[in-house]
């Protein structure tokens, strides 16, 4: 098995421990072992008969370390079995469902033993559901309309599109007067590859005095694409907008911003490692401030970083605040210099009008020169994709000429000649070498055959990773977040190879790819293969899309040079031909 299946098992028993009303603490350390292995860089089936370094694992305790050890030798972990037992895989489902919380689930499993989407669904429509214990009609048609909402959207978003939401309800907020400041916290401040929620916090004279706070949410109650106000009160209010995402927002004084500030960003994992340490140095640390523990005396809570600082510790980005040794680095003064935006020179995946792009060489070339970039690369598709119009030998030979063409017609950017070129199912490239070999970067990438077995693909890419023309591996592991998975094969043996061919692995900024994520992006990090961020832009306007790439790279705690293509423009055409 797995890290990501391991961690999967693990996080099904903490809902099914949960249905049966369990220890709250037990369920809590089947979630933290979890989300250790799924952070974890190396394979826990590699780790299994070293129990000693399990065991240094955050999150693994001797306990735990006996379930994985019983994982691997029987196939099952003893609690999820008897669970599945008493309640069956399908209730597993319902926790997704808004307002379909455990002690709900057990309350329908105990009047009707229902325990699927479909049965509870049927429930609701017959009028079932209202009949039970604080239920009734309002709840019963919130609940139908949740599992319509859950079969149409699955309950997470792409950044883009909580990012796009909360700006718009930003903007909203600040037409209002006494506002000063609104800011989205949670996973989207974290930089999370997708989005459950939006929480966003807002502050100001406004929000401090009850009858313009009122006046605030009155305001806010007229967003554009508000359904269903699902809770209000005097400093918060949660609603369901149009496109199906939970937004909660929280009014807060001026002097108490960055402890909410800090609290509501997160992690949950974060937030209790700070908490412990507040303790030890005799403070507790809430959503209110830090205070002193004797009498509760406020003593930062203004800023975040007065509150990191307070702590000893130097300021976390949001992007790190997941425990992964990112407190402890912060103690030491060793937290790296994280990557930016302002960083990257040149973006070098981009497609044109010659295949399925929607612009000319010209207009992308144009518009990378004004986003200050000093070079950008052309990398159109090979005859493989011909749902794209993928360049022959031919074509691709007379497109290179375009491209130096218009190159010496523009001024202020070096562009290059490139293309992405299919990995065959075989690993052997879609162009000839002698074509390969005129390009100045070459960018290999799978889009078919994604069924292959484990080690068919590993060789397949591995042989791609071999060929001397090949630059960069694109989007490696094929994943669509919230659409289709990663393809399977062994990343450790994939990294080797690019380390000892000098090829780089691409992050591919498109929201809704990621690839590598950022658990893939620190392994790759620890293999010494260096990395390239691309947008893969179709159109002149996918280009700020690269944002959403750095936060993913903030997230491995990359810095600039662990990224190619922060080199100036000699050393990165050198790298993309010869290695770095």
């Amino acid at each position: 098995m797995d890290n990501k299946a391991i961690a999967t098992l693990l996080y099904e028993t903490s809902d099914l421990l949960e249905i049966d009303a369990q220890d709250s603490f037990r369920i809590r350390s089947y979630r933290n072992a979890a989300a250790a292995i799924e952070a974890l860089p190396q394979q826990v089936a590699d780790l299994i008969r070293e129990p000693k370094k399990l065991l240094e694992v955050p999150g693994i305790g001797k306990g735990m370390l006996a379930n994985l050890q019983m994982l691997f030798k029987e196939g099952v972990i003893e609690a999820h079995t008897e669970l599945l037992k008493k309640y069956r895989p399908s209730m597993l489902e319902l926790l997704k469902i808004q307002g379909l919380g455990p002690k709900t689930i057990a309350l329908i499993w105990s009047a009707y033993q229902v325990c699927d989407l479909e049965g509870v669904e049927k429930l609701a429509r017959e009028g079932k559901i209202r009949t039970l214990p604080r239920m009734g009609e309002k709840h019963e048609l919130k609940l139908l309309k949740a599992i319509e909402d859950y079969r149409r959207i699955g309950g997470r978003f792409l950044l883009d599109k909580a990012e796009e939401l909360a700006e718009k309800l930003t903007e909203h907020l600040l037409s209002t007067p006494g506002i000063e400041k609104v800011t989205p916290a949670g996973s989207l401040r974290r930089g999370r590859e997708t989005v459950g929620d939006l929480d966003i916090l807002v502050t100001g004279p406004a929000c401090c005095e009850p009858k313009a706070r009122q006046k605030i949410i009155e305001h806010l109650l007229r967003f554009p694409g508000l359904m269903d106000v699902i809770a209000q009160g005097e400093n918060k209010v949660s609603f369901r907008h149009r496109n199906g995402m939970q937004v909660d927002v929280r009014f807060l004084p001026p002097e108490s911003f960055g402890a909410a500030m800090q609290y509501f960003t997160g992690s949950k994992a974060h937030n209790v490692a700070l908490r412990q340490r507040a303790l030890k140095m005799g403070f507790t640390l809430n959503e209110y401030s830090l205070a002193k523990v004797e009498d509760e005396t406020p003593v930062v809570r203004k800023t975040e970083e007065e509150i990191y600082a307070k702590l000893k510790l130097d300021f976390i980005p949001p992007e790190l605040r997941e425990n992964l040794g990112e407190i402890e680095a912060a103690a030491a003064h060793a937290l790296p210099v994280l990557i930016e935006l302002g960083d990257i020179r040149g973006d070098v995946h981009m497609h044109t009008v010659e295949t399925d792009g929607r612009n000319t060489i010209e207009e992308m070339a144009k518009a990378a020169r004004d986003r200050g970039y000093e070079y950008m690369a052309i990398t159109d598709h090979s005859k493989n994709l011909a749902f794209a119009n993928g360049l022959t030998d031919e074509r691709a030979i007379a497109h290179i000429a375009r491209i130096r063409a218009a190159e010496k017609e523009l001024d202020g950017i070096r562009i290059f000649a490139g293309i992405e070129v299919d990995i065959l199912a075989d690993g052997s490239l879609d162009l000839s070498d002698s074509v390969l070999e005129q390009m100045d970067v070459v960018i290999a990438s799978v889009h078919s055959h994604f069924n292959q077995d484990r080690a068919a693909m590993t060789d397949r890419l591995q042989k791609a990773i071999a060929n001397p023309n090949t630059s960069v591996i694109g989007h490696p592991t094929g994943r669509q977040l919230l659409r289709r998975d990663a393809y399977q094969f062994d990343l450790d043996a994939v990294l080797k190879a690019a380390a000892t061919r000098k090829v780089a692995m691409e992050l591919n900024s498109y929201p809704d790819r990621l690839d590598l994520c950022d658990v893939h992006l620190r392994v790759a990090k620890q293999h010494g293969v260096k990395i390239v961020i691309n947008t893969d832009s179709h159109h002149t306007s996918h280009m700020e899309k690269i944002r959403f790439g750095i936060t993913q790279a903030r997230r491995a705690w990359l810095t600039k040079d662990d990224v190619l293509n922060t080199l100036p423009v000699a050393k990165f055409a050198r790298a993309m031909k010869h290695g770095w």
